[in-house]
């Protein structure tokens, strides 16, 4: 009897534990699959058209990246991964390489007429998605950038 009632209760325990996490623990789980992951400006380099930005420069644009909202994930079927690399549109190209834990990523970034299209590299795998920020919009405009 009183085995089961310490089952019991080690039980309930271990059901409602996952419900009460601290805030830092859930945004800690849920920064690990994000699809579009904040930026730390000491461990990312960007690169416009061959010309590394500078320090200042770097932290606006890295702040403008970081406040843009994740609006979809474009699928890439197997095989076609490399029509992504880089993307073929016109345009100045944005190369953002970083280190996100322990992975090297690249990020490319292309302008679109409502949005931003970034291509994701890293290890084997690419990963498309769109993103929306009129500071960022505005940003490839000051820099000659056309809207596609």
């Amino acid at each position: 009897m009183f085995w089961t009632i310490l089952f019991l209760i080690l039980i309930s325990l271990i059901k409602v534990l996952p419900t009460v996490l601290p805030l830092g623990a859930v945004e800690w789980i849920m920064s690990k699959f994000a699809t579009h992951a904040k930026l730390d400006d000491q461990k990312v380099s960007v690169t416009i058209d061959n010309h590394s930005l500078d320090h200042e420069e770097k932290m606006v644009f890295i702040n403008y990246f970081n406040e843009a909202i994740f609006m979809e994930k474009y699928y890439i079927y197997p095989g076609t991964e490399q029509s992504f690399l880089p993307p073929q549109k016109n345009g100045k190209s944005i190369i953002i390489d970083a280190k996100l834990g322990n992975k090297d990523v690249r990020l490319h970034l292309y302008n679109d007429k409502n949005s931003i299209d970034v291509v994701k590299q890293f290890n084997k795998k690419v990963i498309a998605y769109n993103i929306h920020s009129a500071k960022l919009q505005e940003y490839f405009i000051s820099k000659g950038e056309k809207v596609i």
